[in-house]
């Protein structure tokens, strides 16, 4: 568990809870840099109707090479502050959440 980011805490085997803030309503989609020591993602995705959380869930799943439903949204229903939780039976590689040279 040892060399974890600072956004990423363990939450059990197999387990993790991952901190992001998120900027819906961007151009694109995907990473941009830390913000407030999280991975910044951002979400063309508008914050209405929950399409925000179920594009960010679909993007970090996508980003970690895994399947949406290891993804979940653990906190922050609707705030730009969100944890989620990530499951896994290997290590996912979090550098892939934050761009080359951001971490």
């Amino acid at each position: 568990m040892d060399g974890l980011p600072g956004f990423v805490r363990p939450a059990g085997p197999g387990r993790w809870r991952l901190d992001v803030w998120v900027q819906p309503g961007a151009k694109e989609d995907g990473p941009a840099g830390l913000y407030r020591d999280r991975p910044k993602i951002r979400l063309r995705a508008r914050a209405v109707d929950n399409k925000a959380n179920k594009s960010l869930v679909a993007l970090v799943a996508g980003l970690l090479g895994l399947r949406p439903g290891q993804v979940a949204l653990d906190k922050g229903q609707t705030g730009r502050m969100k944890t989620l939780i990530i499951e896994s039976d290997t290590d996912p590689r979090w550098d892939a959440v934050v761009p080359e040279g951001e971490a």
